[in-house]
Parts: structure tokens; C-alpha cells; sequence
């Protein structure tokens, strides 16, 4: 019973593998600022963290109307149309680079909103120049994502990660050299982060470009675009399943925003030990979300070849191999969580000890409520890429607003800001959350599978 699920996870794991390291690259990156920074004291931490925090929120609007490319060409992969692969690619070229604009102009704009927010003033003076390097940085990564969602269409996983390694290489010794001003570079503190985090992007971009122009299979996809010829119904086809898709990432990223924001309202510390649980738990998500492209890509081929009861046993199976990883990391989060907090932040500072104390005690607090909602969390994100692969966008745009909105965010503000839990009240919110978009998200793939199966039949 078992080795019909099972007899997948090679595949399943070599798909996902590339994706995982790729997007890990760019939370170890994140993993680096925050060491760097956090040497700087808790206050450059937290100001790192609110500047991201506007950030991460364009982001997820940007990289989740990308994803709309990935199964568009999976399906014309599947069916073996080159030319509507090709369209895909260079429309969702054009809309990404129109969103990067446009989410850049956005969040310069709502700029001012850090001081309305009650949020320690030293932290929004640090965060305020860090945010405008950030934000244009947006423009390089959302073009690299229509690159990027375009190779994985076609089952090519490693050459996004190549170039994300890359990038990631360049944007941790920039930061090196312009946080601290070593060999001679000037001392820019948490603004030398934010330059390191928007060149290495734009190699980024460059360095993919490159690599698929340059191999046979792709060339013909990447270059001899004719811009002028834009489809209006490939352009409304994208948006369509852009649109819900950007949603369900912004109602994800915008639940864990608010917990920043809710933190800030706690103090400087309570937001800079969530901003540690936070990091550490992305980069366990990024298996979940390497696992979701998987399942995404190969729902989307078997939909391309019509064939509902493979689409249906491939997809479970991914959904059994992410469970058995998410209890992995749930058992390491509980294990280690009084240490990780330490890695970021200087014990021997005599100047800050009572501060970086408090900070390590808080996030290992966290870190025990982290531990549970991993495996909602990794389910969540599988499942919704499966239903991505199926190009079935809207209930479960529904679902994710229910479940982070009307569900988790209530909790977390009432037992986070109204209740002794405090900090840990906001992440018991989270995992409510997380918990009711996983069950929910199973519901729905399970009811469509079955009903396109009775239909084939």
C-alpha cells in the first residue's frame, strides 16, 4: 500500500532538491544579515526586521503572480507546445517587470505608515534609508522569477539554483565588506546589507539569463522575443491565475507581517527575538515551498497528459514525503531551541546582556510553538501547489483569507497584546492558522481529484 507513494520520492526529491537549495540560498542570506546585523545590537535587528517587513509583503504579491508561469508551461510541456511555453515565458516577462515597478513606487509610498505604526522610534530612523535600497531590489527579483518559474515549468530545477548561489556568494561578502567597512570599504552598517542584497539581485538576473541562453534546449525560449506582439488573452490568462495566486502568498506573508508589527507594539526585544523564530522557521519552510514546486510541476504535466489518477497517487505521495520531513524539523525545533537563538547574537556583549538575554529567552519560547506548526505549514504549501499544478486558484485564495484572516490574526492580536502569553500568544495565532489553510487546502484537492476522475471515467 505504502510503495505506491513511496516509489516516488526519488523523483520527487531530485525535482525538489534543486528548488529547496535555491530558495534555502535565499534564506541563508537572510540567516547571514541578521548574524551581521545582529552584532550591531538589537535595535539594527529590529529595524532590519520592520524595513523587511514591507518588503516581504511586495514580495509575496510579486512572487506568487510569477508562480501563474510555472504551470502554464508544465502543461504546454506536457503536451509538447513549444510555442505556447515560449508565450508564457515572455508575457509573464513583461507583467513581472511591470509588478517590480510598480510594488517599488507602492512602498516608498507607504513609507510614512512606520511612524503611525507604535513602533520604537530608533528602530524606524534605522529601518527608513534601509527600505529604499530594498524595495528597488524587488525589480531584479520578480524578473528573476518569471525566469525562474519558467525553467521549472520545464522539469529544470538546478539552473535557478545555480544563479541564486551565486547571487547569494556575492550579496554575503558585499555585506561583509559594507556593514563592518572591512579592507578599507566604508562602514554603511545596516544600509551596506541593504546594497549587498540589491547588486547581488541584479547579478542574479544576469547569471540565469545567461546560463539558459546558453544551453540548446532553452535558447530558442529565452531570446528572439518580439515584444511588440503582446497577446491579449495570454496576458489575461497569466493575470487570472497570477492574481489569486499573489493573494493566498500575500494572506501567508502578511499574517507573519502582522506578527512583526504586533511584536514592535511589545518592544524592540519581543520584535527582535520574533524576528530569530522567524528566520529559522523560513528556512525549514523552504522545503515545504521546494516540495510545493514539485508537486506543482507534476500536476501540471499529468494535467497536460490528462491522466487524473496518476496526477491524483503523484500528488499524495509528495503530500507523505513533506509530512515525514516537516516532523524532522518539528523534533530539531524542540530540541535546539535554547540554542539557535544564540547564533545570533553577541552573549560576551557585556554593554547588552540583559537586552540579547531577554531576546534569546523569548525566541526559544517561540521557537517551542515553531515546532508544532511545521508540519501545518509544510502540508499547507504542498497542497496548494498541487492545486496550482491543477490551475484551481480561486476557493483556495478563499481559503487562505478564512484561514490567516478570519481565523489565526484575531487570535494572535487578542492573546498576543491582551493576555500574559504575549509574544506567544502571536505565534499560537500563527499555528491556528496554519493548521485550519492545511485542513482546508486537503479538502478541496481531495474533493477535485476525485470528482475529475469520476468525469474521466
Amino acid at each position: 500500500m505504502l510503495h505506491k507513494y513511496t516509489k516516488e520520492f526519488r523523483y520527487n526529491i531530485t525535482l525538489s532538491v534543486p528548488v529547496i537549495l535555491g530558495m534555502l540560498g535565499h534564506t541563508f542570506v537572510a540567516f547571514a544579515d541578521n548574524i551581521m546585523v545582529g552584532q550591531l545590537g538589537t535595535a539594527e535587528l529590529a529595524a532590519v526586521s520592520l524595513g523587511n517587513s514591507f518588503v516581504f509583503i511586495a514580495m509575496s504579491l510579486g512572487i506568487g503572480f510569477s508562480t501563474a508561469i510555472t504551470p502554464l508551461v508544465a502543461e504546454a510541456d506536457g503536451a509538447g507546445n513549444k510555442a505556447d511555453a515560449k508565450s508564457a515565458l515572455k508575457h509573464g516577462l513583461v507583467l513581472c517587470t511591470v509588478l517590480g515597478l510598480s510594488l517599488f513606487v507602492i512602498i516608498l509610498l507607504l513609507k510614512p505608515l512606520m511612524y503611525l505604526m507604535k513602533q520604537p522610534p530608533e528602530v524606524v530612523e534605522l529601518a527608513m534609508p534601509y527600505l529604499d535600497l530594498v524595495a528597488f531590489s524587488l525589480v531584479p527579483l520578480i524578473v528573476f522569477q518569471a525566469f525562474k518559474q519558467f525553467s521549472e515549468g520545464l522539469s529544470q530545477t538546478k539552473y535557478p539554483m545555480y544563479a541564486t548561489v551565486v547571487a547569494n556568494v556575492v550579496n554575503i561578502i558585499l555585506n561583509y565588506l559594507l556593514i563592518f567597512g572591512s579592507f578599507g570599504f566604508p562602514k554603511l552598517g545596516i544600509v551596506g546589507a541593504a546594497w549587498g542584497t540589491l547588486i547581488s539581485r541584479f547579478i542574479m538576473v544576469g547569471h540565469i539569463w545567461y546560463l539558459l541562453r546558453g544551453k540548446e534546449k532553452f535558447h530558442d525560449y529565452v531570446t528572439g522575443f518580439k515584444f511588440k506582439l503582446i497577446e491579449k488573452k495570454v496576458i489575461q490568462k497569466i493575470i487570472s491565475l497570477g492574481f489569486p495566486s499573489a493573494l493566498q502568498m500575500f494572506f501567508e506573508v502578511a499574517i507573519f507581517t502582522a506578527a512583526i508589527w504586533v511584536s514592535g507594539v511589545l518592544g524592540k526585544n519581543a520584535q527582535a527575538a520574533n524576528q530569530i523564530a522567524l528566520n529559522l522557521s523560513s528556512m525549514t519552510f523552504m522545503f515545504g515551498m521546494g516540495l510545493g514546486v514539485a508537486a506543482m510541476i507534476r500536476v501540471g504535466n499529468q494535467k497536460g497528459l490528462q491522466n487524473f489518477k496518476e496526477l491524483r497517487r503523484i500528488a499524495q505521495s509528495i503530500f507523505f514525503l513533506t509530512l515525514l520531513i516537516e516532523i524532522v524539523f518539528a523534533i530539531l525545533f524542540l530540541w535546539g531551541r535554547d540554542w539557535f537563538p544564540t547564533l545570533y547574537l553577541d552573549v560576551n556583549d557585556a554593554k547588552n546582556m540583559a537586552d540579547n538575554t531577554e531576546v534569546i529567552l523569548l525566541a526559544g519560547q517561540l521557537l517551542f510553538v515553531a515546532a508544532f506548526f511545521q508540519i501545518s505549514d509544510g502540508i499547507q504549501v504542498v497542497v496548494l501547489g498541487a492545486l496550482r499544478g491543477l490551475q484551481d486558484v480561486k476557493i483556495p485564495t478563499l481559503i487562505t483569507f478564512i484561514a490567516y484572516w478570519l481565523i489565526g490574526f484575531p487570535i494572535s492580536y487578542y492573546l498576543g497584546l491582551h493576555t500574559h502569553l504575549q509574544s506567544t500568544g502571536i505565534w499560537i495565532g500563527l499555528l491556528t492558522g496554519l493548521t485550519a489553510s492545511a485542513i482546508m487546502l486537503y479538502i478541496r484537492f481531495n474533493y477535485l481529484t476525485k470528482r475529475l476522475i469520476i468525469n474521466k471515467n
